[in-house]
């Protein structure tokens, strides 16, 4: 009975242990986000969706966005992308290798899952799949000397009212300020649904959430500016302009779903001004890519670690240590031969000419001459 009743908890427990490690895979699996793909408005880069719903079958891991925006900026994806990756790629690109935007505009915002994009908005146009998180980063390496990095996440030392009414009146609305108070204005944006969301730079949240915005419009400018100075060259670097909004998620923290999704509604106005102002700045060759994670730390950074990577010279492959003398005698001594190489060369050649022109002169001027061959002699 003992050794029954043991056999019986022993069962029990391995039970107990599969039944949590599947609701753990479980919940891990409903740790996702969204990516939206957005198009350049000159060229296509992205295939369109096969019906109404933007919503794809698949899922997309972080390594596989990734490997998109490498693709997107021109170069190969990590060797480490599986087939069945590849074939996600195949889904959401284009297929032309030789026609690349080499430039994304990436944002990750924190704090929502997804966007419910409105009517009439480039975000319903876009190609959109979920994101499944885990605890790995993904890491897109690009060649540094070959690729433009543009960080939005500078953030700003202070806002001033003339900085806070300029954005309020890009944004369509009025920033009005208390004479009475110090730091006590009130930002007042109209919504596409129609109210109104108000933001008061006393409160905290409301501070945290206007200074992403504009740190994002700051920040957006300088790439334009920068990219206005890149497009100088002949053949200028790949662009990638990248960075993190962490607005909703300081909203979530401090008021209910209602202010959240006006602060949502807000956001997507904003972006869908920002992302044409891009697409005027680069005639349309440049791709958004708009990621959504519900699940983040001010710590871990960004979804996507951006590594960058120096091509060794073969120059340098070549080289060998070696003291500073010795490397002066073997420089001496192939100078010696190069010098020598070249006088011999130009003795060969003058000695060469002077023979010519002396057997061209003193050739004899008959019928049965070679050079003269076809020439007719009355």
């Amino acid at each position: 009975m003992h050794l029954s009743t043991m056999d019986h908890h022993i069962r029990s427990f391995f039970r107990l242990l599969i039944v949590s490690s599947i609701l753990g895979s479980v919940a891990r699996a409903d740790s996702s986000g969204s990516v939206f793909f957005i198009d350049g408005q000159n060229r296509q880069y992205l295939r369109t969706s096969p019906s109404n719903d933007v919503l794809q079958s698949h899922l997309m891991s972080p390594l596989e966005v990734g490997a998109a925006v490498s693709v997107l900026l021109g170069f190969a994806p990590l060797t480490t992308l599986s087939a069945a990756g590849s074939s996600k790629l195949n889904e959401v690109l284009m297929p032309n290798p030789f026609d690349r935007p080499r430039a994304v505009f990436m944002l990750e915002v924190t704090g929502v899952n997804d966007l419910v994009a409105p009517a009439n908005s480039m975000f319903s146009n876009a190609l959109r799949s979920k994101v499944i998180l885990d605890s790995k980063k993904a890491q897109i390496e690009l060649p540094d000397e070959e690729v433009s990095v543009v960080s939005l996440d500078e953030k700003l030392s202070d806002c001033n009212d003339e900085e806070l009414s300029s954005l309020a009146s890009w944004l369509g609305g009025s920033y009005t300020i208390d004479n009475l108070e110090p730091r006590n204005g009130k930002l007042i944006i109209p919504l596409a649904s129609g109210s109104n969301m108000i933001l008061y730079v006393s409160k905290k949240a409301d501070e945290e959430f206007i200074g992403s915005l504009l740190a994002l419009l700051r920040n957006s400018r300088r790439a334009i500016e920068m990219h206005e100075d890149l497009s100088q060259a002949i053949q200028g670097p790949a662009e990638l302009i990248i960075g993190r909004f962490d607005g909703i998620k300081a909203l979530q923290e401090q008021y209910g779903h209602e202010v959240v999704k006006q602060g949502l509604e807000l956001l997507l106005a904003t972006l869908s001004k920002l992302l044409d102002s891009y697409q005027a700045a680069y005639r349309g060759q440049i791709v958004g890519v708009i990621i959504c994670t519900e699940i983040s730390s001010p710590e871990s950074g960004t979804m996507l670690n951006v590594i960058m990577t120096s091509r060794p010279s073969a120059r340098w492959l070549a080289e060998k240590e070696g003291s500073n003398a010795t490397n002066a005698t073997t420089i001496a001594e192939i100078a010696l031969v190069r010098k020598t190489l070249a006088w011999v060369t130009g003795i060969i050649l003058l000695i060469s000419t002077l023979l010519g022109i002396h057997l061209l002169l003193n050739m004899p001027l008959t019928r049965d001459t070679l050079l003269y061959a076809n020439v007719k002699l009355d």
